[in-house]
């Protein structure tokens, strides 16, 4: 009765465009006044308790940090040192979008923003060297992602507090997978260009233009190196990551590369609040929802109702995928995220899958929700800052949503490829 209840509800006003926060929240008040499995005010209180988290204040901080980095110039010379490295190869342009986006992915943080950091320059030098315009567009779209996978990323801060993993356990896992991601793109560009004859640029450096790029792109480049290595050297933990992020971003887009007016600060904090306050009211709501199903023990029936239909873990475990799948392609990721995991939690710890393993499997199924119609949402930034039709890129995406399937796959039928390095780095997962 509860599940029938609570999820029909929810799904109800989803299928009316109610926004999913008020339709969590409204779905959970007529399961509470129906059935009264907690008091109206046990659910304000819970709702209170899910953002009074320490991890949690990383959100709108690291979403400022890349906001203020992805304006101040920070993009341009990552592309530079990538074209003096991956430049002259075949499909160089391709390759040179999918190595900065993951080189921007350890700065922002967010799949959009790489999105709009990296399309609105690298779209339009595609298209000017002869490469199909659809498929610039989804190249650049799907290696966003990676924004999801390589660390710091919201969505796996998100996790981590949803499943009570460690923020740094799921951001060291999260680098195999990202780099998995990020190689299998650039293959796939590799062959692609190779076949439809997208050379590289011929542009050649003299040591003394290698020398200055280096030397102007320093400051960028040390981003991630700050972040990450202050997190994993234990300096800080990566909510305090979150801020050093915030003072190195304003420092190095404001007094070094000057593209960015200190004025124009409170213009880009306040469109920071704007982009993660959505983010946070879904935690909230999301957290009373979950305090319901927790009470009225629907994880555990579901959990028990999915083993029982078979006790093969290989198919459990593709089941789990596809609805992932599914579920990516219509509902945010970090309302997903909350409202998943304590359901499929326990699915996945009763199979012996590890809880960081599982959140890796989750970020990167949501991830290619990005991709996916109708949702799309970094096809849908793809296509505004390059006036290329959506539907152009919906037939176009499809061979690369399929190179991340494989990638899925592998991560989630080989734990090495995410567990491997918190191990190597005695990091507790």
């Amino acid at each position: 009765m509860t599940i029938g209840l609570l999820f029909g509800s929810f799904i109800f006003f989803l299928l009316l465009s109610v926004p999913i926060a008020i339709s969590l929240g409204l779905s959970s008040l007529i399961t509470i006044y129906i059935l009264n499995p907690i008091s109206v005010e046990a659910f304000a209180q819970t709702m209170i308790q899910g953002l009074n988290s320490f991890p949690l204040m990383a959100v709108p901080l690291f979403t400022f940090a890349g906001e203020i980095m992805g304006r101040g110039g920070i993009s341009k010379r990552l592309l530079k040192i990538s074209s003096i490295f991956f430049g002259r190869f075949t499909g160089g342009l391709g390759i040179v979008s999918i190595v900065t986006c993951l080189f921007f992915a350890a700065i922002s943080g967010t799949g959009s923003a790489t999105v709009a950091a990296i399309g609105v320059i690298m779209i339009p030098a595609m298209l000017k060297r002869g490469y199909d315009k659809s498929f610039s567009g989804a190249l650049v779209a799907t290696a966003g992602t990676v924004g999801t996978l390589i660390p710091p990323s919201i969505c796996m801060v998100v996790y981590a507090v949803a499943a009570g993993v460690s923020v740094t356990g799921m951001f060291t896992a999260g680098i195999g997978p990202g780099l998995l991601v990020g190689i299998a793109l650039i293959i796939y560009t590799y062959f692609y260009s190779r076949k439809h004859g997208y050379q590289g640029d011929e542009t050649t450096y003299s040591f003394k233009e290698i020398v200055s790029i280096f030397k102007e792109s320093i400051p960028a480049l040390l981003v991630p190196v700050i972040i990450l290595g202050g997190i994993y050297g234990g300096v800080f933990t990566p909510t305090e990551a979150a801020a050093v992020a915030c003072v190195y971003g304003i420092f190095v887009s404001v007094y070094v590369y000057k593209e960015v007016d200190f004025k124009e600060l409170p213009f880009i904090g306040f469109n920071a609040c704007l982009l993660c306050s959505a983010v946070l009211v879904i935690i909230g709501v999301s957290s009373g929802f979950g305090r319901i199903l927790t009470i009225t023990q629907v994880p555990i029936k579901i959990a028990n109702f999915i083993l029982g239909i078979t006790s093969s873990k290989v198919l459990i475990l593709l089941l789990i995928n596809a609805l992932l799948l599914i579920v990516g392609t219509f509902m945010e990721t970090n309302a997903a995220i909350i409202i998943l995991v304590p359901i499929l939690l326990p699915v996945v710890e009763a199979l012996g899958v590890n809880p960081i393993q599982f959140g890796l499997i989750m970020v990167l199924n949501l991830a290619i929700g990005f991709v996916t119609p109708p949702l799309g949402a970094n096809l849908f930034m793809a296509s505004q800052i390059s006036d290329i039709e959506f539907d152009d890129l919906a037939k176009a995406i499809v061979p690369w949503i399929l190179v991340m399937i494989v990638v899925l796959l592998m991560i989630t039928f080989i734990p090495a490829t995410s567990l491997t390095l918190p191990k190597m780095l005695n990091i507790p997962i």
